[in-house]
Parts: C-alpha cells; sequence; structure tokens
C-alpha cells in the first residue's frame, strides 16, 4: 500500500484510535453531555465520494484541511462511522431512502458480477442501477414538510435527483464518476466554468447560491462532491504547492493533496455562507464520505482494506456533526453509526414521522450528548456481489459477503468458503482472526447475521450449476 514519507507510523495512528484526543479534536463524549437543546431546523450534509477516514487532518492524515477540522472542534467528530456499503451506489441509496435493498435494490454498482467468470464460485442476484420510479427519499419527506430542499452533485441513483424528491438538482446523473474535475465538466445544469476551474468549487457556488436563495425558509441542502473519486486532477497551481510541502512524494499524491483540499476548500466556504447569511445558528451541518478511501491514492491510516472491501478501511467514514444545540470539541469513540441514520435523525429534528419503516436509527440523543440504545444495537453489511481486485490486490477485492458489529466483536461471513473471521474493536488493523480462538462469539454473532438476513429476506449468491 502507498504511503507518504510524512503519514505518521502505523504503531502510532493505531494509538490515535485509543486515545481520547485527536488533533484538532476533543475528548470523548459522556452520557451526561450537554442536555437538550434545539439542533436546528435546516440541514446541510456535505458527502465526499472515496475520502478515507485517515484522509482528514484531525484523524491522522498529512493532508491539511483546516476547514474541516475546525468543523470538528464546532461539533462533535465520530470515530466509528460507517457507509452502509463498500462503495458508492449502495451507500447512496441507504443514505436517500432510509430503508434496506429489499426496497430499493442497490447492493453494489452493476454489474454484481465482476471479474472474470472462472474466478467466481457463485452466481450474484442482480442489482439495480437506479432507485425504483417513484421510491421516497428524505428530500420527499422534508418536501412534504414544507422544506426547501436541493440536490448538488453526483447523484448515480438513476437520471434525475428531481424525480425522487429534490426541488433543485445540479450536476447530477447516472454518473459515478466525472470525466474531468477541470472545467469543461459536460454535467447537467451545472453552468461552466473557466477552462480549469476545478469541480468542487463551481459546485460549492451553486451551494451557496440555493443556500441564499433560502432566506429564512427550512432547507435540506446536499453538496454531493464527485471529488476525491478518480480521476484525481486539480489546478496544476494547487498541485504544485503541495510538491513544496511533500518533495518526498510522487506527483499522484500531489494530486491527490490538492483534490482533498478542494473539498476543505467547500467546507470552509459553506460554514462562512451560513454565518453570512445568518443561518448557522439554525443548520445543522454533516460531514461524511460515502465508502473507504481508493487504496491507489491512499492508505486509509491503521485500517485494514480500501474501498470495495467490508474490512474497515472500506466501511469506515469520517463524520463530523456541528451545529445548535451540540456542543463542541467532542469525540465520540464507542458509539458507532451508519450513513442510514441521518435519515430518521433529519425526521425527529423536524418533528415528522417517516412513512415507512426505516432501518436506521436517530442521533439526537448522540448529538445531544447522550449515547442511548445507541452503543449496544447491532449494525449489519450485505454485499452478494463480486469485486475485482488490482494487480497489487489480487483477483478479488471482495468475494459475497454479510457483516455484523455488535459490542466488541465484528464477524465477517464470506459465502464462497462459508468461513468467518472475527475481530475484537481495539484490533482497528484487524489483523487477528479470534475465530478459532474465539468459538462461542463467533457462533452468536453468526447466528444472529444469518437471523437477520433471513428476516429482512436479502438477497444471497447462489451455486453456479454444473455445465
Amino acid at each position: 500500500m502507498l504511503r507518504a514519507p510524512s503519514i505518521p507510523s502505523r504503531s502510532w495512528l493505531l494509538l490515535l484510535l485509543s486515545l481520547p484526543l485527536l488533533a484538532g479534536c476533543g475528548p470523548v463524549s459522556s452520557d451526561r453531555g450537554a442536555g437538550g437543546g434545539d439542533l436546528g431546523t435546516s440541514f446541510v450534509v456535505v458527502l465526499a465520494d472515496d475520502l478515507g477516514w485517515a484522509d482528514i487532518s484531525c484523524q491522522g492524515s498529512e493532508w491539511e484541511t483546516p476547514a474541516i477540522d475546525a468543523l470538528a472542534r464546532r461539533g462533535l467528530r465520530v470515530a466509528r462511522a460507517y457507509s452502509n456499503g463498500p462503495n458508492c451506489a449502495p451507500s447512496r441509496a441507504y443514505l436517500m431512502t432510509g430503508r434496506d435493498m429489499t426496497s430499493h435494490g442497490i447492493f453494489t454498482v452493476a454489474p454484481s458480477a465482476r471479474g472474470k467468470a472462472e474466478n467466481r464460485k457463485l452466481d450474484p442476484p442482480p442489482t439495480r442501477r437506479a432507485l425504483p420510479d417513484g421510491a421516497a427519499t428524505i428530500a420527499t419527506e422534508l418536501g412534504e414538510a414544507g422544506y426547501r430542499t436541493a440536490h448538488i452533485g453526483k447523484w448515480h441513483l438513476g437520471s434525475d435527483p428531481r424525480a425522487h424528491g429534490f426541488e433543485r438538482a445540479v450536476a447530477g446523473n447516472q454518473r459515478g464518476s466525472p470525466k474531468t474535475h477541470l472545467a469543461p465538466w459536460g454535467l447537467p445544469d451545472l453552468p461552466e466554468g473557466a477552462k480549469g476551474t476545478e469541480l468542487a468549487d463551481a459546485l460549492t457556488d451553486q451551494a451557496i447560491d440555493f443556500i441564499e436563495e433560502c432566506g429564512e425558509e427550512p432547507f435540506l441542502l446536499v453538496l454531493s462532491h464527485y471529488a476525491v473519486h478518480t480521476p484525481v486532477q486539480a489546478d496544476p497551481a494547487r498541485v504544485g504547492q503541495w510538491q513544496e510541502k511533500l518533495p518526498e512524494a510522487d506527483r499522484r499524491r500531489w494530486r491527490y493533496a490538492a483534490l482533498v483540499e478542494s473539498v476543505d476548500r467547500s467546507v470552509g466556504r459553506l460554514v462562512d455562507a451560513l454565518e453570512r447569511t445568518g443561518r448557522a445558528g439554525d443548520t445543522l451541518v454533516i460531514f461524511t464520505s460515502d465508502n473507504g478511501g481508493h487504496e491507489g491514492f491512499t492508505d486509509n491510516g491503521p485500517l485494514r482494506g480500501a474501498k470495495g472491501m467490508l474490512y474497515e478501511g472500506g466501511i469506515r467514514v469520517p463524520f463530523i456533526a456541528a451545529g445548535p444545540g451540540i456542543r463542541g470539541n467532542r469525540t465520540e469513540e464507542r458509539v458507532p453509526l451508519q450513513l442510514s441514520d441521518l435519515y430518521p435523525t433529519f425526521l425527529e429534528i423536524a418533528g415528522r414521522s417517516a412513512s415507512e419503516e426505516l432501518v436506521g436509527e436517530s442521533l439526537v440523543p448522540l448529538l445531544r450528548g447522550r449515547r442511548s440504545s445507541l452503543a449496544k444495537r447491532e449494525l449489519h453489511w450485505h454485499f452478494p456481489a463480486y469485486l475485482e481486485g488490482s494487480r497489487t490486490r489480487g483477483t478479488w477485492r471482495t468475494t459475497p459477503a454479510s457483516v455484523i458489529w455488535r459490542g466488541d466483536y465484528k464477524l465477517l461471513h464470506f459465502y464462497e468458503s462459508d468461513s468467518v473471521e472475527l475481530y475484537h474493536r481495539r484490533d482497528v488493523g484487524e489483523e487477528n482472526d479470534l475465530a478459532e480462538e474465539r468459538p462461542r462469539e463467533a457462533g452468536e454473532l453468526r447466528a444472529s447475521l444469518e437471523e437477520w438476513r433471513s428476516k429482512a429476506g436479502l438477497p444471497i449468491p447462489r451455486p453456479i450449476p454444473p455445465s
């Protein structure tokens, strides 16, 4: 795995995960918390694409992310935040709909049978490429409650976010990545910038325009960046600045650092716009990513694996929440969350009940400083698909698998071999498989995982019939 010379050592990063203080971040939250308090009426979600857990400087990265770090100091940073899938489409489907794949049908970036057929031992079920017609999203719910709604940037769930409740949509369609991060971009409803303009800046311009137009009305703004997804490109002048800062690194990492910087710059501009328009006092801001970092450009710090895997490096993501009612400079190490939790969180804050059963839980107790039942719940992942590997990784990034996190233990069940792996929470690098050493815990978790999967009616891969 690639490492730049100035990234902290693995042992030091492992220590960071167990300490209550991280650079620019605060102490572990207590159950007493800050009490109640209004968490605002409007919502901004800044969703980065493929930004790894360790790609922000307050989580150990050498990349400089001062705006994101400042947001963490103003609010709550959750160290154990997870996407609902190891790649883009399922994470976004869960976040937008708050429902599992039996509702939206998206569990991977299509097709589900990736790689060479002769290397696959199972026949994976087909995945949808887009949300079903008429599928409700958080924008549908909040729009019905009188909210203004906008989705700006990568959508990857169909042809148009406006088909799923968003009043305004810019630069989003079925594309999973941009042709370029430097203008001209050729994205729907996004005015072209001067040649070489960075895409993240143009998307942020659109987001700020929306905030200004909303005046005092409540709103939901999803700013869904294409950065830092490939192709990894940035303004040559900014790349040159990173060359001066990291002279021993290579050009690929200089470009990546500049692309991360474009996302950080966006966060700073959005926060400034909220303050300038007087909306900072009633707006909850969430910063996160859709899955783990791409191993060709980042190393995900101490975490094992990368995008496309169900190890921590593929599913653990940055997560920061800041706004009214959230005590600042707080870091939560024990309570886990998934992106699907945002849907019920926003509904509770807006005083609205869900029209259908949701898979996540409201984070309102956590935001207010109370852990409640969140620390004891189970988290699940179901990925009945194949993702091909790379020259360095091998045949597969992952074969079909399901995962359960409960308490201190995480269990992975791989379908091809019908085998399990068990890891303790403190083993963030997932180096010590405890399945044989702790058969009782492994057996109980596997039984719970199978019960959850059966109850939910989730599709599973089938043996390939003999030819």
